[in-house]
């Protein structure tokens, strides 16, 4: 079945960075287009960044924009998200998923704070 297994979470301190990978199986990886979302505590789902089948064309929130960094290696079916200069908006989880998204992951958390 379709699974994600996101890593690369943890703690940092404000202007810090991270880089997230999200391990992808039981589908054609290479023939999706990809996102990454968060969630906050006690807030909805917000998209951060996704990426077209082929790497060619990406695209960020305007609050990541010139911070983060979408990739992906279809080779070894992985996503990654590049966190740079990070900011304490306290503890997001973070989740890759598929496009239409379908969040079937537990996620990895990313906490900012000093």
């Amino acid at each position: 079945q379709v699974q994600f297994v996101e890593s690369g979470g943890g703690l940092v301190q404000p202007g810090g960075s991270l880089r997230l990978s999200c391990a992808a199986s039981g589908f054609t990886f290479s023939g999706y287009s990809m996102a990454w979302v968060r969630q906050a505590p006690g807030k909805g789902l917000e998209w951060v960044s996704d990426i077209n089948t082929g790497g060619s064309r990406t695209f960020e929130a305007d609050s990541v924009k010139g911070r983060f960094t979408i990739s992906r290696d279809d080779a070894q079916n992985t996503l990654y998200l590049q966190m740079n200069s990070l900011t304490p908006e306290g503890a997001d989880v973070c989740y890759c998923t598929e496009i239409p998204w379908t969040l079937r992951s537990q996620g990895t958390q990313v906490t900012v704070s000093s």
